[in-house]
């Protein structure tokens, strides 16, 4: 089993930023991929970013240019640096992750979940 745990939400006003960490704990040793996901209010989950160990990351449209996902292996942690946010930005953000590096573009999401922090846009 595989421990998420994420922190770096809050509210913010739009324009500004955020930076998102996840520290992964458990089996990590066979996590090939992690990820951010998004779900506002009456919305479906999304992906927002994702990478795998290779270090390739997959993006939806909406935040190309604004967001960037990273990782630090030797921490098992990965980040969600987001700029330029947006109210439509709002929304618990989930930390992901998967033993397969393919599901950095799978819209299903992955193995294993936190429990969310929330990012809040003023406008």
């Amino acid at each position: 089993q595989v421990q998420l745990v994420e922190s770096g939400g809050g509210l913010v006003p739009a324009g500004g930023s955020l930076r998102l960490s996840c520290v992964a704990s458990g089996s990590v040793f066979g996590i090939n991929a992690m990820g951010w996901y998004r779900q506002a209010p009456g919305k479906v989950r999304e992906l927002v970013a994702a990478i795998d160990s290779s270090g390739s990351t997959n993006y939806v449209d909406s935040v190309k240019g604004r967001f960037t996902v990273s990782s630090d292996n030797a921490k098992n942690t990965v980040y969600l640096q987001m700029n330029s946010l947006k109210p439509e930005d709002t929304a618990v953000y989930y930390c992901a992750a998967d033993p397969e590096s393919s599901t950095i573009y799978s819209l299903y999401g992955m193995d294993y979940w936190g429990k969310g922090t929330l990012v809040t846009v003023s406008s």
